[in-house]
């Protein structure tokens, strides 16, 4: 169907450092129509430094206290976990995709031959790393809820310059939770007229 709704489920850090509950959560959304899941690729190092400095340290919100590198450690899906779950995903015939917060994170996915890319809200003005998952030609989605309409537009002619053709916007509201009064859908409406491509939304 050309109008069908493409529904990707979000593992994250949802696994709660169980591998065997990635495998059930890639199974429920299998068994509940997901279309995809999509993991999140990186480690403690490649996202901070590990330091006890009141700089790494959050000061507000549900990780209050937490120090950052034991956060990222906490919640990271550990990249030896990856290609069985790409695997296990593909048994089941459900796609299994990544956001690569970093290039390195990039190269390990094409290693396992990581089918769609995923830029995160916060890494959407991460020009590199923008680039470095253009010159795949895979399917990309960007998030854009930490993002201007200028900043998108960057984005997006970066994308294109250095290889991407399938390009999936999501406008996305980036607080944790969020209220019905934060959101704006017409804002989608506006990110298709502007930019010609596919528009979806991010929840949580």
């Amino acid at each position: 169907m050309k109008n069908k709704v493409f529904f990707i489920a979000e593992i994250s850090a949802n696994h709660c450092g169980s591998f065997i509950l990635a495998k059930k959560l890639i199974k429920c959304a299998y068994v509940n129509g997901a279309d995809a899941v999509k993991l999140q690729t990186y480690t403690a190092d490649t996202m901070t430094i590990n330091s006890n400095k009141k700089y790494f340290k959050i000061k507000k919100g549900l990780w209050k206290g937490y120090n950052l590198w034991d956060l990222y450690n906490k919640a990271h899906t550990p990249l030896n976990w990856h290609k069985k779950l790409f695997k296990y995903g593909k048994s089941l015939g459900i796609k299994v995709f990544s956001t690569p917060f970093d290039d390195t994170a990039v190269d390990f996915l094409e290693k396992l031959d990581c089918p769609i890319y995923k830029i995160a809200s916060f890494e959407m003005t991460d020009l590199n790393l923008v680039k470095k998952v253009s010159k795949t030609k895979k399917p990309m989605i960007i998030s854009t809820g930490m993002a201007n309409l200028k900043e998108i537009e960057t984005t997006v002619n970066t994308a294109r310059k250095y290889g991407a053709k399938d390009i999936t916007l999501l406008y996305c509201v980036s607080n944790y939770p969020s209220s019905i009064k934060d959101f704006n859908l017409k804002n989608i409406k506006i990110l298709m007229d502007k930019f010609k491509c596919r528009v979806g939304m991010s929840d949580h």
